[in-house]
Parts: C-alpha cells; structure tokens; sequence
C-alpha cells in the first residue's frame, strides 16, 4: 500500500467517527494509560497490520505498536494479533475504524488464499475485479495480494477493457480494438471481452493483450484457449467463486478473476481488549 495514500483515507475514516471529540473519552485522565491487545475470534489470514502503526500514529505518535504477525500469515482463533501501548483515550478513539478496516481486509485474504488452494495451479492465477467498495479500493486490493492473490487493473485509467457496450458503439470488436490503440500509447494494455466463438476469432484478428472469456462453461474455456495464440493472455469471468473453481482447474486460461473476493465477504471477527493503569497528574 501507499502510506501516503493510506494515511490520507484514514484521516477521513477518524474524522468522519470522531467528529469533533470522543464524547466517551472524557471518563480518562490524560495520564491514564494502558495496553490493548487485538485477538482475532476466528481462523483465517491476517492483511492489514499497517493499519494499527499507521493509523495510531495519526492520533498520537506516542502510542506504541507491536505486531505478532505479519501481513499473509495464518492466525488461529483466539490469537494475539497486535499489542498497542499508551494513552488508553487514543486506543479506544482509533479501536472501531482500525478493527473494522483490518477484519475486512482479513476476509479478503483469507477468501483469496482459500481460491488459491482450491486452485492449485502454477500456471493460472487468481485476480480481482474493480467490484469494490468504494473508498476501500486500495486496502481491498492489497488484501488480495497478502492472500496470495493478484490484481487486476486498478480502475479505469490503467487498463483498456472493451466490454459488450463498448463493442456495441464502436460497431466491432475490430473497430473498438483499432480505435483503442490509436489513442493510447505502447504501455497501455487492451482487453476485450468475448462471448461467442464469432467474436473470439475476430478478437485473435484485432491482436488485443488479452481475450476474457465471459459466462462460458470450463469445457468451452479448454477449447477456446487452443485457439488463442500464445502472445495473447486469457482470463475467465463471469460468477466463478470459491466452489465452482475446482472445475476450471483444468481449463489453461491464464487468469481467473473472482469478484466475489471483495463484495462476498464477511468480516474476520477480531476482538480489543485494554488493561488500564491510572497515574495521577502531577501538579507543580
């Protein structure tokens, strides 16, 4: 992840909780100060850890961060993940965004590692899709890189992909393939989408990076990849998830991208639990 970026996106996800003060805070003295420890409640694959250190950096520099783990390592329920020390106001201000953000990004991985196995394929990968929350795009998309996962283009800017409509206006695949090259330079990918046998061939004539084969059964995918030269990458799509997967093991395509990585999970539940140690203020 951008630390830049990251730290920007949770600078708003603090203010929009926050507002302008904890209200529940007010209970602490300044000088009471305490160690949290986050567990997670269930199994799976942690992603995110930065969270806590970055985050709880934003709201006081003071407070100390300690990993168990690291970004891609299983965890078992019941686990310490993270060890956070200092002033007990500043844990609890930051405790509901950081678990919320990082239970999310676990479940990603842990979905995209759970497809991974089920794949078990060094030659296909696993990929998303721009099927994210929005907000949420990058820290969504390194959970599947942490996984075991790989991505797909980030957005629109970074990746041509002619879709059904775009093939529609421009007339062709043929037209929308020429059309796309000429305004683009050398370092852009094209994509295109295929439906139909038809459309295959005339997307392997328009020479695209990559051909997806969209909707199609895995015995058409194992047929179609013959048929596609090898200095163009295929990719499965089109509702493949984590129990259908075993059935396109076998098919040759060079990706399988699975939206349900992102907009299918459920939060790895986690848990924080604070030990506090009052002092009192000194006075002069």
């Amino acid at each position: 992840m951008n630390r830049l970026m990251a730290e920007k996106a949770l600078t708003n996800f603090l203010i929009e909780d926050i507002g302008e003060r904890d209200a529940s805070s007010v209970i602490f003295n300044e000088t009471d100060e305490g160690e949290a420890i986050v567990r997670a409640k269930a199994d799976g694959i942690i992603a995110g850890l930065h969270i806590f250190e970055w985050g709880y950096n934003l709201l006081d520099p003071s407070l100390v961060v300690e990993a168990f783990k690291k970004d891609g390592d299983p965890v078992l329920a019941g686990e310490p993940i993270v060890r956070i020390t200092g002033k007990v106001s500043q844990i609890l201000s930051g405790e509901r965004v950081f678990l919320n953000l990082v239970q999310r990004m676990s479940a990603i991985a842990t979905l995209t590692r759970q497809c991974a196995e089920a794949l078990s394929s060094s030659h296909t990968r696993i990929v998303d899709t721009r099927k994210t929350t929005p907000g949420l795009r990058m820290f969504e998309k390194y959970a599947v890189r942490a996984g075991g996962g790989f991505n797909h283009r980030n957005g629109l800017y970074d990746a041509v992909m002619l879709k059904d409509n775009h093939i529609a206006a421009a007339g062709s695949i043929t037209e929308a393939v020429k059309k796309a090259r000429s305004a683009h330079g050398h370092m852009m990918m094209i994509e295109v989408e295929v439906e139909t046998e038809e459309q295959l061939m005339e997307a392997v004539n328009a020479s695209p990076d990559v051909i997806m084969f969209d909707n199609q059964t895995p015995e058409t995918m194992k047929r179609w990849v013959q048929l596609v030269p090898s200095a163009i990458r295929t990719e499965a799509s089109g509702g493949i998830d984590l129990a259908k997967l075993r059935y396109y093991k076998d098919t040759g395509v060079d990706v399988i991208s699975i939206g349900a990585l992102t907009h299918s999970v459920s939060n790895l539940d986690m848990s924080m639990n604070l030990s506090i140690s009052h002092k009192e203020a000194v006075t002069q």
